[in-house]
């Protein structure tokens, strides 16, 4: 399972995902180039997420607090709280994300990466796809 995800600024790497592990986890490796981020903030609450930084420095906003996650630190997001992602370095940061439950699974990503490759992405879609998918978008700030 080495199929890379492309996502504009973002690489996912699969590792293990709800089908092969019975539900148990998804565990994915993201990689985030310089200027990355989440396209859009948002909370789910069906699964938790624990990011464990393997590479450079990307900062995590959680429950609209800041942190930088380096190489060995790690941050857990409960469900049902707004988390969003950027790499304001000059270099790629990656790190190991874990769904617990297994719910999610490649197929959101690739979908929103063949949405977001259409170089103006439809917001509805996105939203639309977002909320099959259990990614509850997050009301404006």
């Amino acid at each position: 399972m080495s199929d890379i995800i492309n996502f504009g600024t973002l690489q996912l790497r699969f590792l293990h995902t709800k089908d092969d592990t019975g539900g148990s986890v998804d565990i994915f490796e993201m990689t985030l180039q310089p200027n990355a981020r989440m396209p859009i903030p948002h909370y789910h609450d069906r699964w938790d997420e624990t990011i464990y930084g393997l590479s450079g420095v990307s900062t995590w906003t959680i429950d609209g607090k800041q942190s930088d996650l380096a190489p060995g630190e790690s941050v857990f997001i409960k469900r049902g709280i707004v988390h969003g992602f950027t790499n304001r370095s000059t270099g790629p940061a990656t790190c190991l994300c874990i769904l617990s439950p297994g719910v999610l699974g490649p197929q959101y990503f690739t979908e929103m990466a063949t949405l977001l490759s259409s170089g103006a992405p439809d917001p509805v879609q996105m939203k639309a796809t977002m909320l099959r998918f259990g990614l509850i978008p997050a009301p404006p700030a």
